[in-house]
């Protein structure tokens, strides 16, 4: 009956009739008996570091973040190790798997449709529903006992989405594919950051051998010299042990070098997945300058660019989306059925005109003793996101802690890298002081060979502090989420 019907009464009556059912369905549902208090994310003046760290320098790292080194090895090598890690494939799969699920989220938000078609062959009971037609009775249509019916049709059905749990379901879908999509970046930046570790190790291990051998030239000069003066009686041969001592000594180094470049190497060949023969040599280059650019603070902005912290701040807010729909199930469910198709108790007369069939079913269900079902999955949920807010507070106090350690560290690295590098200028004026003096005449070669020792030994420190500032220097690209960003970050808003 329409609002424009000739007996406004009757309207009156059925629409009275509907409000009341539809109070009575709300007031008789089940109840949420308890709602635990939702955890805060953590605050945005907890995101800075001490003021006596400075990070200020240039600009943002660039994806892909490496491209700033300008080395062709490395390029290759990050590009293998990307193209074909297992990890990676893991977790490109998990992103798949994401997707899937929500495809099949939706589809259960979409109109369903069913062909149908059965045939029953059965045996009337003289005592059921059916019992007049056990008998053989023509004129009723029975010929019974037994009957071959038949059904043949389309079903649909609609699930009609009032309090949006179908569609909340999708979205923490969505939030946790979109996750899995920053897993994957989050993974490539653990790969190419290790990648560059072991490359520049091997690097690094290069020039210290060079200069090993350097020092080794030196050391086996000044073995032979006090030797030489041994055999004259003009020392004892004391000297000629302590040269010989210096000189095994740096010899146990080229040693411990070159073994590490294997170890280096090996390590490399089992992050690319390479075979014995699969990982071409690499060849020696200079290090490259340390480049990370930085803003002068510190704020979410910046580590919004890690992918692990936007993977877990999607996981939140799927977490967020599954408790709305753990609410809306509190709530009656309205869906609609329906049937087209032909039905009949015998075949003969299945597919004329008197056996179609036509079914609309409107169902309401209403949730009202469930045994603490709803509460308990309402609970879980919950728990599950408050534990994920949690770990999402420690990620992001753990990134600002990352970037903090990396930062003074390389602040320590860059001023010891200047203080050294006076060292060396002070010992070379005594190289060259050296060498005068013997192109004079004055002094003897083998305190040009000491001078040259010590500028050695102090070349070998800068380039260990040089190798350690540009580990650093990774490592820092690795805190900053190595130049990835999401379009936007996500804003969370706890509920």
């Amino acid at each position: 009956m329409t609002k424009g019907s000739s007996d406004p009464l009757a309207y009156r009556c059925l629409r009275c009739c509907v409000t009341a059912a539809l109070a009575f369905a709300l007031s008789a549902c089940a109840l949420i008996r308890q709602d635990d208090k939702p955890y805060s994310t953590i605050a945005p003046e907890q995101i800075r570091i001490a003021d006596d760290i400075h990070l200020g320098r240039e600009d943002w790292p660039a994806k892909p973040w490496w491209s700033a080194y300008g080395d062709p090895q490395l390029d290759s090598l990050i590009a293998r190790a990307l193209a074909t890690s297992p990890t990676i494939v893991i977790a490109h799969t998990r992103v798949a798997q994401a997707k899937s699920d929500i495809d099949l989220v939706r589809a259960g938000t979409n109109l369903q449709v069913t062909a149908l078609a059965a045939i029953d062959r059965e045996h009337v009971s003289a005592n059921g529903f059916l019992g007049a037609y056990s008998t053989n009775q023509p004129a009723i249509g029975a010929t019974g006992p037994w009957y071959t019916e038949g059904i043949v049709g389309l079903g649909a059905s609609l699930d009609i989405d009032i309090w949006g749990k179908q569609h909340a379901e999708v979205e923490a879908a969505i939030g946790a594919h979109n996750a899995r999509l920053a897993e994957v970046a989050a993974i490539e930046l653990e790969m190419s950051t290790d990648v560059a570790q072991l490359y520049y190790g091997i690097q690094t291990t290069y020039q210290l051998i060079e200069l090993f051998m350097q020092l080794h030239d030196v050391a086996a000069f000044n073995m032979d010299a006090h030797a030489a003066r041994a055999a004259r009686g003009l020392e004892p041969v004391t000297q000629t042990q302590l040269a010989r001592a210096q000189l095994l000594a740096t010899q146990r180094q080229i040693v411990a070098a070159r073994a590490s470049v294997k170890q280096f190497r090996e390590s490399l060949r089992a992050l690319l997945g390479a075979g014995p023969d699969d990982l071409s040599d690499i060849r020696p280059v200079a290090l490259p300058v340390p480049h990370v650019g930085l803003p002068p603070a510190l704020s979410y902005e910046l580590l919004a660019r890690r992918p692990d912290l936007q993977a877990m701040r999607w996981y939140v807010q799927s977490s967020f989306d599954r408790i709305d729909a753990a609410k809306a199930a509190f709530y009656p469910s309205f869906d609609i059925k329906a049937f087209f198709g032909v039905n009949a108790l015998h075949l003969a007369d299945l597919f004329t005109h008197a056996s179609q069939q036509i079914n609309v079913i409107p169902g309401l269900y209403l949730p009202i003793f469930d045994g603490g079902r709803l509460n308990a999955n309402l609970s879980g949920a919950r728990t599950a996101s408050n534990t994920l807010i949690t770990q999402y507070n420690q990620a992001v106090l753990n990134a600002v802690r990352d970037v903090a350690v990396t930062g003074s560290r390389l602040q320590d690295l860059d001023e010891e890298a200047a203080l050294q590098a006076k060292k060396i200028d002070a010992v070379s004026f005594a190289q060259a002081s050296a060498q005068a003096r013997y192109e004079t005449g004055v002094a003897s070669r083998l305190g040009v060979m000491d001078a040259r020792q010590a500028v050695l030994l102090e070349r070998i420190s800068l380039l260990e502090v040089d190798g350690q500032r540009l580990s650093q220097d990774i490592a820092m690209s690795k805190a900053l989420g190595g130049g990835y960003r999401y379009d936007k970050p996500l804003e969370l808003k706890v509920r």
